[in-house]
């Protein structure tokens, strides 16, 4: 007898930029079917072994990695690893008999993908990147469905595959109507200064961080106050350093756990260009400077960034400009109210609110035909 249940796993993780959205689309269905059983499946020892039994979801973690860049040696157990996650993902299949796979990227995501193809289960891939990468690539071959945020994405994927949904937001996270008071309130900031947002993402940026510690003086000059998140692996040194200097225009945090305050008390925002990133920089709708990180696969996060540039939505400084120009382009912008308002206008026209339940539909969809397919 067919469980009347239906049962969804949601792969992979690494960064807040693929657990976020996995998680915003879980919420989704959810609240499409609240009697779903979904099992999340990540990499052990990475952010989404915390993050998503936050959110009140089961995760199983495979034993996987990505490539070392820094050191060869550590990529000798890498074939193992795989093979080793692949025999697990496949274990997670049979006993969870999911009726559908969505695959966010991250490590755990192409193993878990490739069993499932392996077993006939469909699965969908959500490509969060204006450029796939090599694993999307080929698993995109023998998906049911792949969701994107960018145009252009038949150069990589089956066009007759590709259904345009944007990438899907933290829906708490990007509600700052009316929260501007409270916000500055609540991070001991002046009510009456500028101030800039700057977030290196969930586990900081080096660079970032950099520019901003040698901008300090810069901007208390100019009167423009900071909201720093600079990552928990910074943060008790740049602490120390800024205790020492005893600078009081900046509120300095490891992890901005209310993005939401973070965000509306901002009046501009310096940030990577992970898709996840700027999904929510679109809905929030305030002038940007993006910096992409060069540390990523196939560059992608300067083609994310790229793809708002052409449309005039936001500014882009590369990581090698950025200990020079950073700083003096975030000043020059936040003085200059003419382009904050076209840089904002124009990036909030590109907000897709409902990407978390159109992607969260599709998967229902590719559920419903499985079964139909098991009843003839």
């Amino acid at each position: 007898m067919v469980n009347p249940v239906k049962r969804i796993i949601i792969s992979g993780g690494g960064t807040g930029g693929h657990i976020f959205p996995a998680v915003s689309i879980a919420n989704a269905l959810v609240r499409l079917m609240p009697n779903i059983e979904i099992l999340f499946v990540g990499a052990k020892g990475r952010m989404e072994m915390d993050k998503v039994p936050a959110a009140g979801y089961k995760i199983i973690g495979l034993d996987i990695q990505g490539i070392n860049r820094k050191s060869l040696v550590k990529n000798l157990l890498l074939p193992f690893k795989l093979w080793k996650s692949i025999r697990q993902s496949e274990k997670i299949i049979d006993d969870f008999k999911p009726d559908a796979v969505v695959g966010v990227g991250g490590y755990a995501s192409g193993p878990l993908l490739h069993a499932a193809g392996k077993k006939h289960i469909p699965y969908l891939i959500q490509e969060q990147n204006s450029f796939a990468g090599i694993t999307n690539k080929k698993l995109g071959k023998k998906a049911a469905k792949i969701c994107v945020a960018f145009d252009g994405m038949d150069k990589f994927f089956p066009a007759e595959k590709i259904l345009f949904t944007g990438n899907p937001i933290r829906r708490d996270t990007v509600a700052i109507a009316g929260k501007d008071f409270e916000a500055k309130e609540l991070l001991g900031l002046d009510q009456q200064k500028k101030t800039i947002l700057l977030t290196g993402g969930s586990l900081g940026a080096r660079t970032l961080n950099t520019c901003m510690l040698e901008g300090l003086e810069k901007l208390r000059d100019e009167e423009v106050q900071v909201i720093w998140q600079c990552g928990s692996f910074y943060y008790e040194q740049l602490a120390g350093l800024l205790k020492e200097q005893s600078w009081d225009h900046v509120c300095l945090k490891s992890f901005l756990h209310r993005m939401d305050l973070a965000y509306a008390a901002a009046d501009m925002i310096i940030a990577r260009a992970g898709a996840g990133t700027i999904a929510e920089l679109c809905a929030i709708g305030k002038p940007v400077v993006l910096v992409p990180s060069p540390n990523v696969a196939e560059d992608h996060q300067t083609k994310n960034a790229l793809a708002l540039t052409k449309k005039r939505a936001a500014i882009m400084v590369t990581d090698a400009d950025a200990p020079h120009k950073l700083i003096d382009t975030a000043l020059a912008l936040i003085h200059d109210k003419d382009q904050c308002k076209e840089l904002a206008a124009n990036i909030k026209q590109l907000t897709k609110w409902d990407a978390d339940e159109m992607i969260a539909k599709e998967v229902l969809k590719l559920a419903d035909r499985k079964r139909q397919s098991e009843s003839k």
